[in-house]
């Protein structure tokens, strides 16, 4: 069994997949690690995050152990992620690590931006989870603080903005529910609620 689980940053849904994943008993990938490795990698090159070459040879190099590296948890990095993947060589090189990834018994959660719509469009259940940005920022700057990164909420806000424009308006695989995905609003529910709402929906899915 498959799913999907897309949306935009801050959205929730990256807990919410690692948490469906726990529950079901499924392996669970956050797509948005492969592209943040690749980031990273460009950067160790001393290269332009722009550099075509270089993000496409990252990413046909990129080491699956190295998803574990706690730099890919920093702020700056998705902000990086953002932009290597924009390129269309690179989501090509890294999509048949996540489809391998996606036959994984008895079942797999993979989030990202284009789960449904391109990595597996014939995943068994798609959910799009979404937010106000300015729900979202309010989350993501909360995170960033807590780190001790004396970010502002109006730059958190702006930076969310961004990234949204960005994810949606790439010419490869742009940010976009599946035409059959079940959207997931989390603007005024907390995660036990998505949470709950999420099993619920999957569960209707499935039979049970």
């Amino acid at each position: 069994m498959i799913v999907a689980i897309d949306g935009p940053a801050a959205s929730g849904k990256g807990t919410l997949g690692k948490r469906i994943a726990e529950h079901f008993g499924f392996a669970h990938l956050d797509t948005g690690l492969l592209y943040r490795a690749v980031a990273r990698d460009v950067l160790a090159r001393g290269a332009a995050l722009e550099n075509e070459m270089v993000a496409i040879d990252c990413a046909r190099s990129l080491d699956p152990a190295s998803l574990a590296d706690p730099v890919l948890r920093q702020a700056g990095i998705g902000e990086a992620a953002s932009i290597v993947a924009r390129i269309e060589e690179v989501r090509t090189a890294l999509l048949q690590f996540q489809r391998e990834f996606a036959l994984r018994k008895p079942g797999a959660v993979l989030d990202g931006r284009d789960i449904g719509t391109v990595v597996c469009p014939d995943a068994d259940v798609k959910i799009f989870v979404t937010a106000q940005p300015e729900v979202r920022a309010r989350r993501r700057h909360l995170e960033r603080r807590a780190a001790g990164d004396d970010i502002s909420y109006r730059e958190v806000l702006n930076l969310i903005r961004q990234r949204d424009a960005r994810d949606a308006g790439r010419a490869s695989a742009p940010m976009r529910p599946a035409s059959d995905a079940v959207l997931l609003d989390t603007t005024n529910l907390d995660i036990e609620t998505a949470f709950d709402a999420a099993v619920g929906l999957i569960k209707r899915k499935i039979g049970q």
